[in-house]
């Protein structure tokens, strides 16, 4: 055996990817486990990679398809941001293509051509179709590099993005057994995760697993008032002018919520998937090259969106798991500046998620695992420990213990109290209800009880004649519903019926008997909101995000090259960070280049980026007066920092889709 040929190959791959990065990408460095997936791909192994939205995983596929002889084939969910990927690529001069159902037959024979001449580097396919026997003849007469699996969660059929598609990619391997695979994904269990390995029959894969964490996103969870109000409020105060995505859950409110913000001053557009077709990528397309517009939607939206400067994902509504809390709002900063993940979360969300579990489609075993989700989802809504490390926990990672300092509960630290005592009067008057009357009612009729409100229902069924009428006055009605909330939360009541009304379960009986201690979060006071009548207050907001450590002498510069860069997107018609990311621009105006080759020092300006864009990005600082002293000391890279996160490849998918979009292949 040739050892020293061996390492020799394995310098010239290591100095040939590196190379490839710098070319292309204008990057000095891979990121965290970039580095070991691609020479472990480049060298023909296959690999199972779990990294977080906005760690970079496209390249791990990208600089190996550039690299080895052939195309990379690259199967992803959603054909409906092909395009824009395509595009992204071709900016930086990469030679890439797709073939979907939204192509005419010559526009498909001319991908099929390029890719049986070997003018491909990448070649994107839905995995439907791989369904079609034209497509793997196709594949077979042309020289492939390697497969990328993307989404490789959505071979779960556990999961909450699964797509039956998925199921038949095994054939992969077995067609192909030469061609190196590797699966990818940014949110998989453990149990997700060998579920993966095993379907996609790749068992000597090697396995890469990534940090979950997403330290530039600010994970706060507030108590449910006036929801559309607090938004409101959250925008003007922190986000005005920003990009940003608001979930709901149902199409109403999306309407509603929508054309609120819109009346308040608020930039906003619906989308889900009760729009037609065209109105629905309308909205997708002004979402990716505006600046400032802000989608409502169901989780419809969100499949393969790249958009880097997202700056807020906002939840009106609790969503159905941990996973895809982890993918809304992994939306949110994906080129690695603060960016904020913000929810609203009440008594109602907790009610109306276990009527909908109860009375959902699928067997018993399908309502414990949806069971199981929910639970975790509301143990990191009701958590007085840092939500971040709960997050990290729940994808089975190691959290620190001294907390992330950059989530509400690790800034301003939630008081507790023993709520044994208000348990026991909650559960005791469920009992009454049920024993003496035979009756059953929801969370309104029993707050109404123990504050001793004689409310007309109250009346009608002589519930002040009950021993626990009154007995709750020391609490408010905001704090008693969240009591029930987290007892709820915990496991202690129980939603009942299609009315949602409250019963007890196994775990009730040891409260009552004081045999069970209640620890409870202390409810915060109602939060201020904005009226909704009052002015955007577009004006008065601090600086952007991208902009707000700069020096202030900088801004002109960075606000200046946005504006280039907003006209050189318009006129060629693409998303905005095609050209470049905020966070390259943050850079560029730290760095105030006075030739090309300064610019081209600078971390995410490749070669056909610079020779495209260089003198453009050169005269915009040329009409502009030069900061006095060096700028880079401020926090800039100077061109020789990280990668910024991930700006190709669809790295999102939201939870389960109860409403499928209809532009798949």
């Amino acid at each position: 055996m040739d050892v020293t040929g061996g390492i020799a190959d394995m310098a010239v791959t290591q100095s040939e990817a590196l190379a490839t990065l710098h070319r292309v990408f204008g990057y000095e460095a891979f990121r965290g486990e970039q580095e070991a997936v691609v020479e472990h791909v480049i060298a023909g192994g296959d690999a199972v990679v779990l990294m977080p939205t906005g760690g970079g995983k496209s390249l791990c596929y990208q600089i190996p398809s550039l690299v080895r002889p052939g195309t990379g084939i690259v199967v992803s969910p959603l054909i409906a941001l092909m395009q824009d990927q395509v595009d992204a690529l071709r900016a930086l001069g990469v030679r890439a293509g797709f073939i979907n159902s939204t192509q005419d037959f010559d526009e498909r024979r001319v991908v099929e051509a390029e890719f049986l001449a070997g003018e491909l580097d990448l070649l994107y396919l839905a995995p439907e179709r791989l369904r079609v026997q034209a497509t793997l003849d196709l594949l077979s007469r042309g020289k492939i590099s390697l497969f990328a699996i993307d989404e490789a969660h959505c071979v779960s059929q556990w999961g909450h993005d699964f797509r039956p598609d998925y199921l038949t990619l095994s054939l992969l391997g077995e067609r192909w057994p030469d061609v190196p695979r590797i699966a990818l994904t940014a949110t998989a269990t453990r149990a997700t995760h060998q579920e993966i390995t095993q379907r996609l029959n790749m068992p000597t894969a090697r396995h890469f697993v990534a940090s979950f964490d997403r330290p530039n996103i600010q994970y706060r969870i507030v108590p449910k008032a006036d929801p559309k109000k607090q938004l409101l409020s959250f925008l003007r105060e922190e986000h005005a002018g920003d990009a940003g995505i608001v979930y709901c859950l149902s199409r109403n409110s999306v309407e509603k919520t929508a054309e609120f913000l819109s009346r308040n001053g608020v930039e906003a557009v619906p989308y889900h998937a009760g729009l037609d077709a065209g109105t629905r990528a309308a909205h997708q397309s002004r979402f990716l090259r505006e600046d400032g517009l802000v989608v409502v939607a169901t989780i419809a939206f969100g499949m393969g969106i790249d958009k880097p400067d997202v700056r807020f994902v906002a939840h009106l509504d609790l969503p159905k798991s941990v996973e895809g809390y982890y993918q809304e709002t992994g939306r949110a900063g994906r080129d690695g500046l603060p960016s904020t993940a913000w929810m609203a979360y009440g008594l109602n969300d907790v009610i109306q998620q276990r009527k909908l579990i109860q009375s959902g489609e699928g067997d018993e075993a399908f309502r414990r695992r949806a069971q199981a989700h929910l639970d975790s989802m509301l143990a990191l809504c009701e958590t007085a420990a840092c939500r971040r490390g709960q997050l990290l926990a729940y994808f089975g990672q190691e959290p620190d213990p001294a907390g992330c300092g950059n989530c509400d509960t690790c800034l301003t630290p939630p008081e507790t109290w023993d709520g044994t005592i208000a348990a026991q009067k909650v559960l005791s008057t469920v009992v009454r209800l049920q024993r003496e009357r035979g009756q059953k009612f929801g969370a309104v009729q029993i707050v109404d009880i123990l504050l001793g409100k004689r409310t007309g229902k109250v009346i009608q069924f002589d519930h002040d004649q009950l021993s626990v009428f009154g007995i709750g006055e020391e609490l408010s009605e905001g704090e008693w519903r969240g009591v029930i909330r987290q007892l709820l939360a915990q496991g202690l009541l129980a939603v009942e019926g299609e009315y949602g009304t409250l019963g007890l379960t196994e775990a009730s009986g040891a409260v009552l008997r004081r045999e069970r201690e209640v620890p409870l979060r202390k409810e915060p006071k109602k939060p201020v909101t904005a009226r909704s009548g009052s002015s955007s207050g577009r004006g008065e907001r601090k600086p952007r995000a991208a902009a707000a450590e700069l020096p202030e002498e900088l801004v002109p510069a960075f606000e200046a090259l946005r504006a280039w860069r907003a006209e050189q997107a318009r006129e060629q018609g693409v998303p905005a960070y095609v050209i470049f990311h905020d966070a390259t621009l943050r850079e560029i105006a730290m760095a105030w280049p006075a030739s090309v080759r300064e610019l081209g020092g600078i971390s995410g300006v490749g070669e056909k980026k610079l020779a495209t864009y260089g003198e453009g990005v050169l005269a915009v600082l040329a009409e502009l007066e030069a900061p006095a002293g060096p700028a880079t000391a401020s926090g800039g890279t100077g061109g020789t920092g990280e990668p910024e996160a991930d700006p190709f490849g669809p790295d999102d998918w939201p939870e389960p889709q109860d409403e499928p979009e209809p532009d798949w292949d």
